[in-house]
């Protein structure tokens, strides 16, 4: 729909349904959206009976907010595998549907995993050339990145799969690219393979051969392999792995922030010198809890569809809801799905590297 510079809004469908806290944080994002941002249209998808009288309590433009009613929709607990046959009207689903309808640009929700990634390749489609989709998340980083100087790189896959081939994994560093181009403004992020050394051998199969690739193509400005110990560091803005690994990764991470913020509330508490010790650190810690602040970046993408959609956290509230819904419109308006396309389809094919058996959405 909407274009760079075409003056239209951008609309944004909003899955309000499936999430830890309810439809309530949704709406209220897209209430208080509706009113701080005049470029963007909200379309809120769930059920009436739940969504309007939450509205009527909350200020919000209903020239800039819609409501798609359906009373189906993915529980958080509930498994994905035939869900859309029982639920044809599933939230998730409806919402997608309506983007590749052309009716919406981009799709928000804080749902199940599972059902947002089936949703999207059931509604959106894959970009073609893409076997198997990625989902990226944002990890905090000691080194800045880009222009805008992000205290973050991304990392992929982080759940959507289990295992990658050499391709998955070159297809992953190109959607990484084109992604943090489009977010963070910065024309060559750096991409690097996760592996268990920085030399070219290292690692399993799959890395070889994908770093053998990576080496030779242009679109992507490719830093070879790193270590775990190189993606707190920041050492570059893209780092790549299937998503066991990254899956992994990601939840130490997440454990590691709230082992800190434990910590330091625990001593707090207990003794004066403690107390005394942390007020003079307050400064660093606040640093500290901004950088692992996840609220704060929104949401995670689901890279290899025709269309973006960003996955928020199952325990967002309003604020990393509406921050999704920024990201989710960066996205759209920027080239990104074109630039994977274009770099998709210049992967050579490498002899010898077998189909995967069985192919996740």
């Amino acid at each position: 729909m909407s274009e760079a510079g075409s003056g239209r809004p951008t609309t944004i469908v909003l899955d309000c349904m499936g999430s830890d806290h309810g439809p309530l944080e949704a709406v209220t994002a897209a209430a208080q959206l509706s009113i701080a941002r005049p470029d963007f249209h909200l379309l809120l998808v769930g059920d009436d009976a739940q969504l309007s009288p939450m509205l009527d309590e909350l200020e919000y433009d209903p020239g800039r907010l819609s409501i798609r009613h359906t009373d189906q929709w993915v529980a958080m607990d509930e498994s994905p595998r035939g869900v859309f046959d029982r639920k044809p009207e599933a939230s998730i689903l409806v919402a997608c549907k309506i983007v590749s309808d052309g009716r919406a640009d981009a799709v928000v929700t804080a749902g199940n995993t599972g059902g947002a990634i089936l949703a999207a390749a059931l509604g959106l489609g894959r970009i073609p050339g893409v076997r198997r989709a990625a989902l990226a998340a944002v990890t905090p980083t000691e080194q800045t990145h880009g222009p805008n100087q992000d205290p973050f790189s991304l990392l992929l896959d982080v759940g959507a799969t289990l295992s990658a081939s050499a391709r998955d994994l070159v297809t992953f560093a190109i959607m990484g690219s084109a992604y943090a181009s489009a977010i963070s403004s910065n024309p060559a992020p750096s991409v690097a393979l996760l592996s268990n050394g920085t030399e070219a051998h290292k690692g399993p199969a799959e890395v070889v051969q994908a770093h053998r690739i990576l080496a030779g193509l242009s679109e992507v400005n490719f830093a070879g392999n790193v270590e775990g110990l190189d993606i707190p560091r920041g050492s570059v803005d893209v780092v790549v792995t299937n998503g066991f690994m990254g899956n992994v990764v990601l939840k130490m991470l997440e454990g590691i922030g709230e082992v800190i913020s434990d910590l330091a509330q625990d001593a707090y508490a207990r003794k004066f010198l403690w107390r005394f010790g942390l007020t003079m650190l307050s400064s660093g810690l606040r640093q500290i809890q901004r950088a692992l602040d996840w609220e704060e970046y929104g949401g995670a993408p689901i890279l290899g569809f025709a269309q973006p959609i960003i996955k928020a956290h199952g325990r967002s509230r309003a604020k990393a809801i509406a921050n999704a819904c920024k990201v989710a419109a960066k996205a759209s308006r920027s080239d990104m799905i074109r630039v994977i396309e274009r770099a998709v389809a210049r992967i050579p094919d490498e002899d010898g590297e077998e189909e995967a058996r069985t192919r996740d959405p």
